[in-house]
Parts: structure tokens; sequence; C-alpha cells
């Protein structure tokens, strides 16, 4: 018996054993054998690259990232936990100044409790600061204790990006808003697959309290957006936007847009989108140049285009106003001006007066019995199509067929003037830019290129639309019309003495949803283009005013808005025959240039730019982009021959130059474009070679 109590008792003691291993492992052992199985845990997290920056058409900054840093510490670092935190110790006092001096949310004694708190916790992961901008950041890296580097100072620096608008108010809706928790908008949406670049990957590692932190040498870098250059302007944004501003604040109007367009490319040059907010303030907080209502007046452009073209009359064909009052069935057309004098005139002259039942009668005589025929001549004109520019959420306009559930017997007469369909501002733009384009219709745009570390990678080139909108004999006849309303019509009081201008005036009654016409909202238009003689920009103009208000007429409203930025542009642009800024200036930065191999090294290390080829120190090189990588090409300077210096900044090419023994004439800025004396051209005695730049 004794062998099985043995037995009994081994058995005893073993389970006693287990027993006290398993209260040694969870109780004195746990943390350690937690923290062990939480940094097996690890997985990828992805890296935002940096998002591409919009420029205007002369190199300003439109819309751009900066950055901003969340600080963290790791108070496991072995140069703070060595010698007894020495480090640590020594530096508490002077960093905890530092941290007050500069961020001012606590008091010396409250950073350093702070400090204290995490190294005694020995957190690896510690918040210290959120959302520091990069001038605080760079202060940081000097403070006492970071400044001996991650290892021995503890300090990590997260990287984030928050997107600004630099001008802020100006085009700022057609630039857009880039949101990570929201629709993106404008051309920060359009483009994005440009600007986003390619996200990146990070290998990290749990640590205790379920917190992360990277794993070094497991990064795949993000490959940073490209940058696009608009077509907009900044000095003629700033022009449109202070004349729809001056004209909603001082008419408390409601909304209202400005478009104005390059006659012959299509560009967009300036758009501005103000709305009223509740606190009585102004801002481009949608773009109403994109949404679809009923136009107006300036829709009559559309209603002489097809009786013209048709050759059912000429502009001196009679018509007769009735007295500003026509009846059609059971309903009323109205002129929204008296036109006091003879009542039977030229259409020419019932079009500059803006006479409603002059358009009406006129659509009634001639497409009475065949109205589909009006309506594919306003389908000819694409006034049923959106105008495709590059912008996400612009409105589908319809035109009514004898098809439709809503037409009925008044809606042809109602069409004529602008009633019963519906097209955006930028749509009669693009109608009334067409007429100044000698009949040409161009598709408008707002983006001119794609640029990758400063090159071109695309091109975006003006788009004909329609190569012809009328015959020549219509054209004449229409910009005779529209020239005439400046002379002789509803816009003649806004004439300039300097230079002529073709547009025409549109007032529309619109309705406030369930009370319909009651509260007397009108919307008022201006379209046109300047100078007659060589139009060079047209800008339509629509404000919707608030209700009963005192001036509602699209000439007192809209056109002087027009008058301002004609005037503006005139003076500063036209006048001189070219474009504000011929050239496109961008920012140093993004101009690559040849030069020597190891000024590129320095540059590729600094701004950690990927390279596809590496480059020598002595060398002199040529870069493009290739392939979303810089690419270097060796430039061979042979002894005795004059340096090929083309592409290069001034510095380089004076170097090689007086190194060979030439004397040297600078011509212009930027970098060498020409040189006089082609490269490898053998060096005589005395010669002077002529560089110029670009």
């Amino acid at each position: 018996m004794w062998r099985v109590y043995l037995c009994l008792i081994g058995m005893a003691l073993f389970g006693v054993a287990i027993l006290v291993k398993v209260f040694y492992i969870q109780n004195i052992k746990g943390d350690y054998w937690r923290n062990m199985a939480d940094s097996l845990h690890t997985g990828y997290v992805a890296l935002d690259a940096e998002r591409g920056t919009i420029y205007s058409e002369e190199g300003r900054m439109l819309s751009t990232s900066i950055p901003y840093f969340d600080i963290r510490i790791d108070f496991a670092a072995d140069g703070l936990r060595d010698k007894n935190g020495k480090v640590f110790k020594e530096n508490l006092d002077s960093l905890s100044l530092a941290l007050s001096q500069t961020f001012g949310d606590r008091t010396r004694a409250g950073y350093k409790q702070l400090l204290q708190e995490g190294y005694k916790s020995k957190d690896r992961y510690f918040l210290l600061k959120r959302d520091v901008p990069f001038n605080q950041y760079q202060q940081l890296r000097s403070f006492p204790m970071f400044r001996l580097g991650k290892n021995k100072g503890g300090m990590i620096a997260e990287s984030k990006s928050k997107r600004i608008n630099p001008f802020k108010l100006l085009a700022n809706r057609t630039i857009g808003l880039a949101r990570e928790n929201s629709q993106s908008v404008g051309l920060e949406r359009t483009y994005n697959d440009y600007l986003k670049g390619v996200t990146g990957k990070r290998l990290m590692r749990r640590i205790a309290g379920g917190t992360y932190v990277p794993v070094e040498g497991y990064d795949i870098e993000p490959e940073n957006g490209r940058d696009i250059i608009t077509t907009l302007d900044v000095n003629m944004q700033d022009i449109v936007e202070t004349a729809l501003m001056n004209m909603m604040v001082s008419n408390e109007a409601d909304h209202g847009t400005c478009i104005l367009m390059e006659v012959k490319t299509g560009k967009i040059k300036a758009i501005a989108n103000l709305g009223r907010q509740p606190d009585g303030s102004y801002w481009e907080n949608m773009n109403y140049a994109l949404q679809v209502g009923e136009p107006g007046s300036t829709f009559k452009l559309a209603t002489v285009i097809s009786v013209l073209e048709d050759k059912y009359a000429t502009m001196n064909s009679m018509v007769n106003m009735e007295n500003g009052r026509w009846q059609v069935g059971r309903r009323t057309v109205f002129d929204s001006e008296p036109h006091p004098g003879p009542q039977n005139v030229t259409i020419k002259h019932a079009f500059e007066l803006s006479s409603n039942v002059g358009m009406a009668k006129l659509a009634v005589q001639f497409y009475g019995r065949q109205p589909n025929k009006f309506v594919s001549n306003l389908k000819r004109l694409r006034l049923d199509q959106s105008t495709g520019i590059d912008l996400v959420g612009e409105g589908r306009p319809v035109v009514k067929t004898t098809a439709s559930k809503t037409w009925s017997n008044t809606s042809l007469p109602w069409m004529a003037f602008g009633y019963e369909v519906l097209i955006s501002p930028l749509q009669t733009c693009m109608l009334y830019n067409a007429v100044a384009n000698n009949g040409k219709m161009m598709k408008p745009y707002l983006v001119n290129s794609v640029m990758e570390f400063g090159q071109v990678v695309k091109q975006f080139e003006p788009t004909v639309l329609l190569d012809s909108i009328c015959s020549n004999r219509t054209l004449r006849q229409v910009q005779a019309m529209l020239e005439g309303v400046a002379v002789d019509g509803t816009a003649k009081r806004l004439r300039s003495p300097y230079y002529n201008f073709a547009a025409k005036t549109g007032t529309a009654l619109v309705a406030n949803g369930s009370r319909g016409y009651a509260d007397k909202i009108y919307q008022s238009s201006f379209a046109g283009y300047f100078p007659v003689n060589d139009p060079q920009y047209t800008c339509v103009v629509v404000i919707k005013n608030k209700a009963h208000a005192l001036r509602f007429y699209g000439a007192n409203v809209a056109g002087p808005v027009f008058r301002e930025v004609a005037d503006k542009l005139y003076a500063i642009a036209v006048e001189k025959q070219k474009p504000m800024q011929a050239t496109l200036q961008l920012d140093s930065t993004l101009a690559m240039k040849n030069g020597k191999g190891a000024e590129w090294k320095e540059i590729l290390g600094t701004l950690r730019l990927p390279a596809s080829s590496s480059v020598s120190n002595n060398s002199w090189v040529s870069a493009k982009v290739s392939n979303r990588k810089i690419a270097f090409e060796s430039l061979t300077q042979a002894k005795g021959a004059v340096p090929d210096v083309t592409g290069m900044g001034l510095k380089d090419a004076l170097y090689l130059l007086e190194n060979a023994g030439l004397r040297v004439v600078v011509k212009g800025a930027g970098k060498v474009r020409t040189q006089s004396l082609p490269g490898g051209t053998r060096i005589g005695t005395e010669q002077t070679i002529v560089i110029e730049l670009s």
C-alpha cells in the first residue's frame, strides 16, 4: 500500500505545483506574458499620400496641403531608461518650461506632472499634443530631450495633412473641398484620382493598452499626388468676385453667379458663386453656375437664331408688340417693361427692347403647326445637353417636346422667351460665347494640365463642340441684334465710351415653392461679350433677388456687374491684346532643371523624391519624369567645346561657360532656353555667348 500512497502523494504534489505555476504565470508574470502576446499581433495601416496642389493659370496656389503633427513619446526608449532615467530627469524641468511657453495650454508644473505620469507608466505611445503645425514641430525638435532623437529622446512625430485654400473665398466652390468623411466637391472631386496619389502601408505592432506602434523598416512609401494647373486667373477671379459681391450686398440678393469665359478657347477664367447665409453674409456655398432653371429673356437669342436660320424672317421683318400684352388661350403674355411709341417694329428692335410678346408671336406664327421643329433647333444648339465641363454635379437641362407630359398649347410661346425650359447659366454662357466666336461653340473647361515634379504629364486642349451654330447670314444678324441691345435697347445706359459690347438683358419672375409667384421674386440676368470688334471674353451674370426687391430688372442688377468686370478687364487685359499673365510662372520648387549630380542627389535625399536611376557627384545630368519617377541622363561636356547648358539654371550655366573661357551675356530669368553658340561648337579666341532664360 505504501507504493499506492506514494503515487497518490506524488500526484497531489504535482497538482499543487501546477496550481502554483498557474498562479505565478497569471499574477506574478501576467503583465509580461500579456505584453509578449500583444507584441505578436501586427497589421498594416494605410499611409496617406500627400495630396497634389491646385494652381491658377499663372501659378498661384489655390488649394494645397499643409502638414500637421501628432506628437507622442516612447517612455520605454532605451535612452530615457538608461542609468535610472538620467536623461529624463535632467531635461524634465527645461522641457516642461519650453512646452508651456510654446503651447500655452498648461503651466510648467502641469507639463511636468504630465510627463512624470507618462514616464511612470512606461507608455510607449504617450500622446503629448495633437495637430501641431509645422513651425511648432520645428521648435519641438530643438527642445531639451527631444533634440536627442527618437531612441534617446523618445519623441515620435506622426505627420498628417490639412487641406487649405490660401485665397479662401475666391472660387472656393469651384476649387472645392477634399473631405475624408463626406463627399468632396469641385475640382477636388473631379480630379481626385490625380490629386490623391497612391496610398502606402506601414506595419504596426500592438502593445499594452491596445495601442499600436510602427515597426521600423517595414514601410511601403506612398506616392504623392499630382498637381493640376487650372484655367482660372486669380486677378480676374478677384474682379469677378468683387463685382458680384458688391451688387449682392447692396441689393440683399439671395444668391448669384458670374462666369467669365475666354472666347477663343472656352477656358473658364473666373467663376463666382455667392449665396446669402443666415447671418446676412455671403459665401461660396453652392455652384449656382451649374444649376438649371428658367433662364428668362437671355434665352431669346436661341429663338431668333431658330427663326433666322429657318429663313422665316430677317432681323428687319416686322412684328407687333401689342402694347406689351397678348392673349394666348387662357393665359396672357406680358412684357416686363412698358414700351411706349410705335408697336409695329422690326424683329431686331423687339429683341433690343426684350419684348416677350414679340418673341412669343414669332414662335406661334412660324412654329405653331410644327412645334417640334422649334424644339429640334434648340437641340441643334445643344441646349438639351450638359456642357460637359470638368466639374461633377452639373444639372440636367430640360427642353420640352410635344411628347412631354407637361406640354400644353402655351408651352411654345412661353419657351420663346425663356420659360418652361431649364438650362444652366453655364449653358447660356456657352451659347453667347459661340456667337462671339463667329459661330464656333467651344466646350468650357477648367484645367489646363496635370503636372508631376514640375513636368506636364497630361495636357488638356480646347475642344470644339460645333464648328458653326448657324449660317454666316444668321450669325451676322444676331451679332447686330446683340450689339443693338447696348445701343438702342435695354442696356443702352450701360454703354462705355471706350469700347463696345454686345449683350442681352433678362428679367424672369420665379416661383417660391408652394407660394408660387406671389412673393414677386425676380431673377436678373445679363449675358454678353466684349469688345465687339475682337471679342476676348464672354460674361454671364445671374442673380436671384429677394422677395419684393426694389431693383430687379436685368439691366439694373446684373448689368452693372457685367459692366464693372468688362471695364476692369478692358483696362488691364483686353486693351493690351494679351492675357494678364501670358506664361505660366510656377513656384521655383516645381521647376525641374538640368544640373550637377551632387546637387540632384541632395535634392532627392532631402525631398525623398523617387528616382529610377542613380547619379554620381561629379556628373552633369538632365532630369525628366518617367513612370512617376525622376530619370537622369548624363550630359557630356567635351573639353575645348562649348558646353550645352540648355535647361540649366543660371548658376550652373555660368559655372560651365565661364570655366570654358567664354564671356557670357544673360537675358531673362529662369532656366536657359537658348544659347547663341550651340553645344559642342569648338571654342575660339575671345568668344562671347548670349544665353536667354525663361
